[in-house]
């Protein structure tokens, strides 16, 4: 990294530098392109076709707009998230302890829903290719996960979830130029338009890819690789490439889903493998498995992390395994998410109702940060431009109206 002073500090990063930097967004990366992701993209391809492209769009964008703001937010303030959160209501103690209960209720709740769906497709892929029922392979992969989480460094999580988000690009960006989509049809798929009945769909994906936790988690982890203002353009960078790389794996399997399983019902894991054939043919299956488990594994690693996470930073625990309580909330989350793979109910199920129940809380945790990020007071002069605060404004707006509409629908 070389400097040059002319009056202001200029900074040239390497590409080394460049590639470094889109680690702590390879972690929320790993988070999102879940079971759940490939679940709901093929299903929805599957479903509608090309008609909810424009959904995936929109998510990648609000994401690396929040995940921008979250790193900022870290990174100027060297603060947590949910400290921040417990700030806005310091002089109201029923209010503060209110936000608390619901934040923190929230994002737990939504974390068990989420590691089901990802132990679930974890399972799923070894269940696939041995044969063997998830309910026996859950616990031992559960074992896998925790000594994962609680014996490796952040750094380390990294550098694998990396590794196993570039397996997902190869497998399923091929198998999309493959397969060669009609461009003319896929091009209208761009066009924000809800087709009947596609309304859950469209919030699944959104909560598959907008993680709550997931906020929380990269304000907290830039905090610890950036410490300077002068930083922050390098985690920027790290930040819009690695979410747009997972962007494109989600958009290709529904656009590999939309031009060969149109029309199909799609209840196994067996099921998405189809769209594989027209490249790996009878290895299709193999694959699709080694997808879900990669996909299963990153998702699951980063889950009991980022629920520790957000209730650590709101009750005042120190955030890594030297504290019990932390560590304990990592044990519960994982266990609860090997109890909720274990019940028999249909895998697909699950996974499809953990992305709808993300995406109801996800505003409310929206709203908070772009509030926080707005702020001055909080931010000084690196608080929102007027271009992110509008953003910032339109993706809690539509969130919210997305949100509200899936709770109506079940009534």
């Amino acid at each position: 990294m070389n400097q040059e002073s002319l009056g202001v500090t200029k900074v040239k990063y390497t590409l080394m530098d460049k590639v470094k930097s889109m680690g702590p967004a390879f972690i929320i990366v790993g988070s999102f392109l879940g079971p759940g992701t490939i679940t709901t993209a093929t299903k929805t391809g599957a479903s509608f076709g090309y008609g909810l492209l424009w959904t995936i769009v929109f998510s990648i964008i609000a994401t690396i707009v929040l995940q921008e703001m979250s790193a900022r937010l870290g990174i100027i303030t060297q603060k947590e998230l949910p400290v921040h959160i417990i700030d806005l209501f310091e002089n109201k103690p029923i209010l503060k302890n209110i936000a608390i209960l619901f934040v923190g209720g929230a994002i737990t709740l939504g974390g068990i829903a989420y590691m089901s769906g990802n132990m679930i497709g974890t399972s799923l892929g070894i269940s696939n290719i041995t044969g063997l029922p998830t309910q026996y392979i859950s616990p031992i992969i559960g074992i896998i996960i925790l000594g994962i989480i609680n014996l490796g460094d952040v750094e380390w999580l990294e550098k694998i979830l990396s590794v196993l988000v570039a397996l997902m690009v190869i497998v399923f960006a091929v198998t999309m130029i493959v397969v060669k989509p009609d461009l003319g049809e896929l091009a209208k798929g761009f066009v924000p338009i809800i087709p009947k009945g596609g309304l859950m769909h469209c919030i699944a994906l959104i909560g598959t890819t907008i993680v709550p936790y997931n906020l929380f988690i990269h304000c907290s982890n830039s905090q610890k690789h950036w410490k300077t203002p002068e930083e922050l353009n390098l985690s920027k960078w790290g930040t819009y490439a690695a979410i747009t790389i997972g962007g494109l794996v989600t958009a290709s399997v529904m656009i590999t889903a939309a031009a060969v399983m149109r029309g199909m019902s799609v209840n196994s894991a067996a099921d998405m493998a189809f769209q594989l054939e027209p490249v790996l043919g009878k290895y299709s299956n193999i694959f699709m498995s080694i997808g879900l488990f990669s996909a299963g594994l990153s998702s699951a690693i980063v889950t009991p992390l980022g629920v520790s996470y957000v209730l650590g930073g709101l009750l005042g625990w120190k955030l890594d395994k030297t504290d019990k309580r932390f560590l304990y909330t990592n044990m519960g989350i994982l266990i609860s998410g090997i109890f909720g793979s274990v019940t028999g109910i249909n895998p697909i199920s699950i996974i499809m109702a953990a992305q709808a129940l993300n995406g109801i809380f996800l505003p409310v945790i929206v709203i908070f940060l772009v509030y926080i990020t707005c702020s001055e007071k909080v931010l000084g002069k690196y608080a929102n431009t007027k271009t992110v605060k509008i953003l910032g404004i339109l993706i809690s707006i539509i969130t919210f109206v997305l949100g509200t509409s899936s709770v109506l629908s079940m009534f």
